[in-house]
């Protein structure tokens, strides 16, 4: 096998699989970064990926079949994965196994079993595998993160989330209104990042869960209301709605002596009646940037495939607590 060595030398070589409209995004952000040349555009529709070409890198090949991409001479140094979730295990597999280094989009698999197998193999060595957990990214909340795990405002005692977004209205007639494909529905799919971002901000796990469930005419979970508990005796409480005609992400954590708030873009510390805004200093990135400064400058990989395993279990906990109507106990 032919194993990418770290660092590589810019441009890094990369191929997109996967050139619906999440590709789309990668390749944007891939396309700014003067340190990555597009190389290859995968996807079975083949005027998909000829359209991303055409728009993002006139050079690049185009393939509609993933094997074809495989089995091409083509330099290639590292695979974005856009592709629906249950293709994600077999393709990550043989894109590592080829030599290449993986940058997959949430969800990283359908099963635990696979999101098992998928962390072993890349604890044992090989080419980096990296999760397109975006919001770990952000500078708001990575900033967010360094206050409450700081220890100085205390312990926090109760973590609250209020998503909304208008989901429902763009998933008619494809995999994501699909219990087979995407048995999570909102919470499943763009709710996931939510998830992730409850256990990157805290460093907490979840304990127990309790949630109620609509679909709202669709064939996945469309709102979901989540009661729970943390470690450490923190409460939580989510609720995720994906019927909404607006995009609002509300979150406030209640540590013992500060309350911090995220509403609109915008940081806040409340103490003693007083709310003040938090000036944001850190640098905002993606998940392709970060990616990328993991293979040309040996950064830490801030979204390793172990991350995906949390966001696994406390969505099936979920899950199975709404349909069931009782407490669920988390893995």
């Amino acid at each position: 096998m032919d194993r990418q060595q770290l660092p590589l030398t810019p441009p890094v070589q990369v191929a997109l699989i996967g050139c619906g409209q999440i590709g789309r995004l990668h390749a944007q952000r891939l396309a700014r970064d003067p340190r990555v040349e597009l190389a290859a555009f995968c996807d079975p529709l083949r005027d998909n990926a000829l359209q991303l070409a055409a728009e993002y890198a006139t050079e690049g090949d185009v393939f509609d079949d993933f094997t074809a991409l495989l089995e091409s001479p083509i330099p290639v140094d590292a695979a974005v994965i856009c592709t629906p979730t249950q293709l994600h295990f077999e393709q990550t597999t043989a894109c590592r196994a080829r030599g290449w280094h993986v940058l997959c989009e949430k969800p990283l698999a359908e099963s635990r079993e696979r999101i098992v197998k998928m962390i072993d193999a890349a604890g044992a060595g090989g080419p980096l595998l990296s999760v397109a957990y975006q919001r770990r990214h952000w500078a708001i909340y990575q900033m967010l993160r360094r206050e409450l795990q700081s220890g100085r405002w205390g312990p926090i005692q109760t973590v609250t989330f209020d998503l909304a977004e208008r989901w429902q209205q763009t998933i008619g007639g494809t995999w994501r209104d699909s219990h087979e494909h995407n048995p999570g529905g909102f919470l499943g799919d763009a709710g996931s990042h939510k998830v992730d971002l409850l256990f990157f901000l805290t460093g907490l796990q979840p304990e127990e869960v309790y949630a109620v469930s609509h679909r709202h005419g669709s064939q996945v979970e469309i709102v979901t209301a989540i009661a729970g508990k943390l470690t450490g005796d923190v409460t939580l409480s989510m609720t995720l709605t994906g019927n909404a005609e607006h995009y609002h992400e509300d979150i406030v954590i209640y540590c013992r002596d500060a309350d911090f708030i995220v509403k609109q873009d915008r940081l806040w510390r409340a103490e003693n009646n007083d709310l003040e805004e938090i000036p944001i200093d850190e640098t905002c990135s993606d998940p392709d940037r970060g990616f990328i400064d993991c293979l040309v400058a040996g950064a830490a990989n801030p979204a390793p495939a172990d991350c995906a395993l949390p966001v696994f279990d406390f969505t099936a906990a979920v899950l199975r607590s709404a349909e069931t109507g009782r407490m669920v106990r988390c893995e």
